[in-house]
């Protein structure tokens, strides 16, 4: 009876563990970039009861008597699949269609990955730069910082007119006038005829294994050896490149109604732990009243 009353408490335990991760599912229900996780269970070790029969012979039963104690979380696993993509407002904001992650540089230097494409435009040293909503730097394809000059000329840019002439302009950069085509490349759009590339592109990145990647605040996830290492998506042939949107922001991939059913069904598996424990003490209290 003992081996029941820990066998439903790991239950409990377990069960607690599930709610946990539900509920915070749906606290980040409007997260952009947020994958929903799941708990994932296993067995605890098995006590073997009767291996023999209890023959005269006693020969070998060919099934055993084995009891397990109970249950544990074996891992809390991400689902990377696609979420909505919603609009916004800002022209700084970005979706990722595809398998890849956004890179940025974090306080500490070490690079960072996110699904989180709300980018804002801080002031550098000198020119402004791409960052996050923590103010870390947006990464390029080549793992540098995307900067902008303050001032945008046909020296650094050279373009053409439709005649193919030589454009000459200096003009004060307006960030409004960004463009960001699918494949993360930037361009300024001078007038409207005339659009001058920037040299510039979002870097993107896949792994082998996204759901080893180690989860921090802020939608930001970092490298394991699980992981594996980051697989650049600019030029690399073994990966499907992945798309940016412009203008548009993913959300989250939770799906309410299945984290609700989920939720009932965790309460309902503490309750009957709950149940069994309590079972198991009434059995238990009547076995002590035998003596009387």
């Amino acid at each position: 009876m003992m081996r029941s009353l820990w066998s439903a408490a790991s239950g409990m335990i377990a069960q607690q563990t599930n709610v946990d991760t539900i509920a915070n599912n749906l606290a980040n229900v409007n997260t952009n970039g947020y994958k929903a996780e799941k708990a994932e269970f296993k067995s605890l070790l098995y006590q073997t009861l009767q291996t023999k029969t209890t023959t005269a012979n006693g020969e070998q039963k060919p099934i055993s008597a084995q009891v397990g104690l109970g249950t544990r979380v074996a891992s809390i696993t991400s689902k990377f699949t696609q979420g909505s993509l919603i609009a916004a407002e800002s022209n700084t904001a970005f979706a990722i269609d595809g398998e890849g992650f956004f890179a940025v540089r974090g306080a500490d230097g070490e690079t960072y990955y996110t699904r989180n494409g709300n980018f804002g435009i801080s002031m550098g040293l000198g020119n402004y730069v791409l960052t996050n909503s923590n103010g870390y730097p947006v990464l390029d394809t080549t793992g540098q910082a995307i900067e902008f000059p303050k001032r945008i000329t046909s020296l650094d840019y050279p373009v053409n007119d439709e005649d193919g002439n030589p454009v000459t302009y200096d003009a004060e950069l307006n960030t409004s006038k960004l463009l960001v085509y699918g494949d993360g490349s930037f361009y300024y759009q001078l007038d409207e005829k005339t659009i001058v590339d920037l040299d510039m592109q979002i870097g993107t990145y896949q792994f082998n294994n996204a759901a080893g990647l180690d989860k921090l605040s802020g939608s930001l996830y970092n490298v394991t050896d699980a992981s594996g290492d980051a697989i650049n998506e600019a030029g690399n042939p073994d990966v499907k490149p992945s798309s940016i949107k412009q203008g548009y922001l993913e959300n989250s991939n939770v799906q309410v109604a299945d984290e609700m059913v989920s939720l009932i069904v965790a309460q309902r598996a503490y309750e009957l732990n709950s149940k069994a424990i309590q079972a198991t003490d009434d059995m238990l209290s009547q076995a002590n009243n035998l003596r009387r």
